[in-house]
């Protein structure tokens, strides 16, 4: 008997996250908190250097440094926004998924 290929799409794997399912866990999750603390480190200097070479172009008549000084900025910036609101965005999208039926 041949089954209808719609009937496949409605298979649940009955997959949910589970806490503590896998030793090493708070390795992970201590190990990329470290690695977004590096990531908000390096922004903030990015976010400096931009500014130095904004205020440079600026008064030396260097349209071309201040451009890049400004876009540097704005991009730091949201570097900035992604890395603080890496765990919201996360969980929104996660908990988006769950609702997917």
């Amino acid at each position: 008997m041949r089954v209808p290929p719609h009937l496949f799409l409605a298979f649940d794997p009955g997959i949910k996250p589970a806490e503590g399912g896998l030793p090493g866990l708070d390795v992970l999750k201590s190990t990329v908190n470290s690695i977004n603390l590096f990531a908000i480190i390096a922004t903030v200097g990015a976010l400096c250097v931009s500014g130095v070479v904004w205020a440079w172009g600026h008064h030396t008549g260097s349209h071309g440094s201040e451009a890049k000084g400004k876009q540097g900025a704005l991009v730091a910036a949201g570097c900035a926004l992604l890395l603080g609101a890496a765990n919201g965005i996360v969980a929104f999208f996660s908990q988006v998924g769950t609702s997917v039926h």
